[in-house]
């Protein structure tokens, strides 16, 4: 990161950033969808095996890397004010509050996935591919919450492109596991979906070295020493990460939660209309790795301007970014409205399941929109490290609206399982009206307050 004068170097900059986290983002995202998209090749049970433990695995992931997600405000606003001396400890310290957390997710889930999986109604040969899924997959979770602490470091420093070449690199290599594991090659045994997860483990532990060793021995990363002088884990170097953190990991599980737990309610329909929605779902998710890609780094960009004092330039790439955000959602509504078909025949060759996915792809057409719109503004807010309020709005606009008005419209209009996504919709937009309030009011606030309270870099 470096300051910037004019409108035209602010984009050009941003851009720099962004296009590598967007590269970033859709990469790591690809190794889901292939595991989605290669389940279903090899058959609906599959499928709806790795649909459902998607649906449990990615709240409990994306809330977790929410926490971790608060190490890219604070090493921002610290290289922002020029506090550089203060980054190695703050990494180690993120480093060992993420093994702890997978640590607490591999107990936690020991205990309960028997019991979560045995509530719901599924068929035997789907349950036992969603558990053994999710068990494959757990060995990974330690490297994989080590990796995104370290990213998190890499891009704060504006290296955002290190990033994208790492993930770069392993998305191949998952694609070679998926297909050695699901389809059974070199003399595996063919394990269907559950090989997505064996694939996908090996990929998290390929990340996470390939991280440590670019640390280790490249520029600029070299000279903040991050693997050198270790310091003893302290506790409130952890709370200040997760004063920060818990409220962005919990808005951001309240968000991904709701889209789990619309899959699980609807496990009363059929195994097609199960892997119909997640196949759509899945696509959808796939187009919102670019406006989530303009938030983060809008994240970078705003926390070193105001770490730096230089608010007129925070609230210019506010702009900038949520521009880009109502572009994003135009583009991603013409890309699922002309190539419905073929999205649905990627994941399922079942013409019952092609069309039912068509259908629930118009619907994400309209929910991706709002979606768009309000990622890039919450990216802003973490940037000034405003999280209490995008979590109150989150909980809010998704179980408060969202899903109870889903709810409502599935069990009580002819809309069945299109309710739930009707319900999303609500929910969404009622968010991004709210997050947008909130952004302007902080801004307001902070032209007030900031100058008084801090001195310039």
């Amino acid at each position: 990161m470096y300051e910037t004068k004019t409108l035209k170097e602010k984009f050009k900059l941003f851009t720099i950033i962004s296009l590598p986290i967007l590269i970033t983002q859709l990469s790591m995202y690809l190794m889901n969808f292939f595991d989605t998209v290669m389940s279903g090749r090899a058959g609906a049970e599959d499928l709806a095996g790795v649909a459902i433990g998607s649906s449990l695995w990615v709240p409990i992931f994306t809330g977790i890397n929410g926490i971790l997600l608060a190490i890219t405000p604070i090493i921002a606003q610290l290289i922002g004010a020029n506090a550089t001396k203060d980054v190695p400890k703050k990494i180690q310290q993120g480093m060992y509050l993420a093994t702890a957390l997978a640590l607490t997710v591999i107990i936690i889930g020991a205990f309960i996935l028997n019991p979560i999986l045995n509530a719901m109604d599924l068929e035997p040969s789907v349950r036992h591919i969603a558990k053994f899924y999710l068990i494959t997959l757990s060995t990974g979770i330690i490297p994989l919450f080590i990796f995104n602490t370290l990213r998190c470091f890499i891009d704060a420093l504006g290296q955002t492109r290190i990033s994208m070449i790492i993930i770069l690199i392993s998305l191949p290599i998952n694609l070679f596991f998926n297909y050695v594991f699901i389809f059974g090659k070199l003399g595996f045994p063919a394990f269907g979906g559950i090989g997505s997860g064996i694939a996908t483990a090996i990929s998290y532990w390929l990340v996470s070295v390939i991280a440590i060793i670019i640390l280790k021995r490249i520029r600029p990363f070299q000279r903040y020493n991050i693997f050198s002088n270790w310091v003893k884990p302290a506790f409130v170097e952890w709370w200040e990460q997760l004063k920060i953190g818990i409220p962005i990991g919990f808005a951001i599980f309240f968000e991904t939660s709701i889209f789990s737990a619309v899959t699980l309610l609807m496990s009363v329909y059929s195994t097609n209309t199960i892997a119909a929605h997640q196949a759509a779902m899945n696509f959808a998710s796939l187009l919102y790795m670019i406006p989530l890609s303009v938030g983060m780094a809008l994240t970078i960009a705003i926390g070193f301007e105001v770490g730096a004092n230089r608010l007129k330039d925070a609230r210019t790439y506010g702009l900038i970014g949520i521009s880009g955000g109502v572009f994003i959602a135009i583009f991603n509504g013409i890309i699922l409205l002309l190539f419905d078909d073929f999205v649905a025949r990627l994941y399922n060759t079942n013409p019952d399941v092609i069309e039912l996915t068509k259908q629930f792809i118009y619907f994400a057409i309209f929910y991706q929109l709002a979606d768009a719109f309000g990622a890039p503004i919450q990216g802003a807010l973490r940037g000034y490290k405003d999280v209490n309020t995008t979590l109150v709005i989150a909980f809010v606009s998704f179980w408060i609206i969202g899903l109870p008005s889903g709810w409502f419209l599935a069990n009580y209009t002819a809309l069945e399982p299109f309710g739930y996504w009707v319900g999303i919709i609500i929910g969404l937009s009622s968010g991004a009206v709210a997050l947008l309030f909130r952004l302007f009011q902080l801004q307001k606030r902070y032209q007030v307050e900031k100058p008084k309270n801090s001195s310039p870099a």
